[in-house]
């Protein structure tokens, strides 16, 4: 049951990368055409002369200072570089080592999705160290951003997903026979990957790249058409923030509140559904909640002005969410590393292997005093029977009764 959901992760990967193939929408920087619409960078405003783009002041100064050439690609680099094997860890563990559960599978969704994402950042930190500069083409730049979106946002549904598993199982004790099997949980996971699905092909419908003629950079998702960034991605990601993040927030607090309110009432031990309680918020909260309202942010500043009114009125605070935004971005892919410890909390067969697998060089040791142990009882033994004259057949089956 595990083997095809993972072969699921790769097809879909598969899909994407083709479909990240196909036409570039019409908007295109062509000098050609002069009719280009406005641009507007996610947090910046792009003024057009002529047929170029080009960023003035303390827009041109912040898109290539420190903080986002340096400081976001160093925290993307951390999430890396602690996250990737633990979710390959992780990810070996569930398909070969443990029971498939129903959570299992739900597990295993997770893990493709933070791998997904993860596999994504070398080139977000290639782009950043190069200056926000992308050097890999278009198709490839609407590839990375359809995946870094979309595996985020799948990685919030399968936590709700694995939390409503956790209420059904524990809350829920007796209609869980019913609920919780591997049929429902292979739906679920279904569910989520359409939702990445529908996340992603908006993004890979669109352009995504633009070059910026006074610094010689090209842009991946920083600069976007005013038009369509009012008409097109403002719904888009408010709809995203509502249906993917705090819906599954609130879904999240309530059955984990539950579980525990549940185990506190039947005097049951809950240290384990208490630490995977706080490791989900922080997931939530510290992760996912800034970036996603400055996202919610930003575009609601953008639907509600004009361009002319926000140059005016809005000019300065508006230029300061950038760095704050880019920061809270990169922070939001730590989720996936604390995912793991999730899954040690939420899975009691993931936690048994996983202990296996790290500490078998303990186990070898303890296996080898034990083993010393033993023989020193067989010489205690033999000792105490030399003093009693025992006959020594007799002190011999004594020894294999201990063994």
């Amino acid at each position: 049951m595990a083997v095809p959901v993972f072969s699921s992760c790769v097809v879909f990967f598969i899909f994407i990368s083709i479909l990240s193939l196909t036409p570039v929408s019409s908007t295109n920087t062509d000098t050609r055409n002069c009719s280009t619409p406005l641009f507007r960078p996610r947090t910046f405003m792009i003024k057009y002369t002529g047929c170029n783009a080009t960023l003035y002041g303390k827009e041109k100064e912040e898109i290539q200072a420190a903080t986002t050439v340096l400081l976001v690609p160093l925290l993307y680099l951390v999430s890396f570089v602690f996250g990737f094997p633990a979710n390959l860890l992780a990810l070996w563990v569930l398909l070969f080592r443990t029971k498939k559960f129903p959570s299992t599978i739900l597990l295993i969704n997770l893990t493709c999705c933070d791998l997904l994402l993860l596999l994504m950042l070398p080139f977000r930190i290639i782009y950043h160290f190069q200056g926000n500069n992308w050097m890999f083409g278009e198709g490839s730049c609407r590839l990375l951003i359809a995946l870094f979106y979309g595996n985020v946002y799948g990685s919030v549904m399968c936590l709700m997903l694995i939390a409503v598993d956790r209420y059904v199982a524990l809350v829920h004790p007796f209609g869980a026979k019913t609920l919780r099997s591997p049929k429902t949980s292979v739906l679920m996971s279904v569910v989520v990957w359409m939702v990445v699905l529908a996340a992603v092909i908006p993004l890979l419908a669109s352009q995504q790249s633009y070059f910026i003629s006074n610094l010689s950079i090209t842009t991946c998702h920083d600069a976007l058409p005013e038009e369509r960034l009012k008409n097109f991605f403002v719904p888009y990601f408010t709809t995203l923030f509502f249906l993917c993040f705090l819906l599954p927030l609130i879904v999240v607090v309530f059955c984990y509140s539950a579980i525990l309110h549940t185990l506190v009432a039947a005097g049951a031990r809950y240290t384990h559904p208490a630490l995977v309680t706080v490791l989900v918020l922080v997931v939530f909260i510290v992760c996912l909640l800034p970036s996603n309202v400055l996202l919610l942010l930003h575009y609601s500043i953008v639907s509600s002005k004009d361009y002319d009114e926000l140059e005016v009125e809005f000019a300065q605070s508006y230029n300061g969410l950038y760095v704050p935004y880019m920061i809270s971005l990169a922070i939001s892919t730590f989720n996936s590393c604390i995912d793991p410890f999730i899954f040690y909390y939420v899975s009691e067969d993931f936690r048994e292997k996983a202990r296996k697998l790290l500490c078998c060089s303990k186990t070898f040791y303890e296996s080898s005093g034990s083993s010393s142990g033993t023989m020193r009882s067989k010489v205690t033994l033999l000792s105490m029977s030399k003093k009693s004259n025992r006959p020594w057949k007799m002190v011999q089956q004594h020894h294999k009764g201990v063994t």
